[in-house]
């Protein structure tokens, strides 16, 4: 299937120069001349090698075809992440090499979808946004003049944001997955 080089996510497989790679990395660029494009970060799935490549708006790149299996996210014993699927129940390892920085963004429940290729997991499509607990932040002091530009947070993962100064241990937030930023304070 053709899609629009506008359209890749991270996670997604696509063909590219007759082999399989998986979007590690996205970034839109609007130069002052010229048209706009993705520059993109990619892994080939079988050799592990990295590439970074630059699509204009109107290239149109072939994504893999892969089945879909929707599963959730459990835990991780050590020695890799373990995936239930939610149909059949059966259960999934995938190690850090099969995740990379997604594995920040997984939170035990969390629903993603793992693509199989000849019946092998090769990524996985994380939820757009995800609601994570913030368990170590700076305190505000009262009076301190407000800027926007916020302050560091860790969350429960281990991942690090900025958050707005008005976030506080123990809230909860709403986090970009392919941006890896702060959306808003969820309840």
């Amino acid at each position: 299937m053709k899609i629009s080089a506008f359209e890749i996510r991270i996670g997604n497989l696509i063909e590219h120069q007759s082999k399989l790679w998986r979007v590690l990395k996205k970034n839109h660029v609007k130069p002052g001349k010229g048209g706009a494009f993705v520059q993109v970060e990619m892994k080939e799935i079988s050799q592990g090698t990295k590439l970074n490549e630059r699509f204009r708006s109107d290239d149109k790149l072939e994504k893999a075809h892969v089945e879909p299996r929707q599963m959730q996210f459990l835990y991780n014993d050590g020695s890799g992440f373990i995936f239930m699927d939610t149909e059949t129940f059966d259960q999934t390892t995938l190690s850090d090499e099969h995740l990379g920085d997604q594995a920040q963004y997984l939170m035990p429940n969390t629903e993603v979808q793992i693509n199989y290729h000849n019946d092998n997991p090769i990524g996985v499509e994380l939820p757009l946004s995800v609601i994570m607990e913030v368990v170590d932040t700076e305190a505000v002091i009262k009076g301190q003049t407000a800027s926007g530009s916020g302050k560091p947070a860790k969350l429960d993962t281990g991942l690090r944001v900025t958050v707005p100064t008005f976030v506080n241990i123990g809230d909860k937030v709403k986090i970009n997955t392919e941006t890896g930023e702060y959306v808003e304070r969820a309840s």
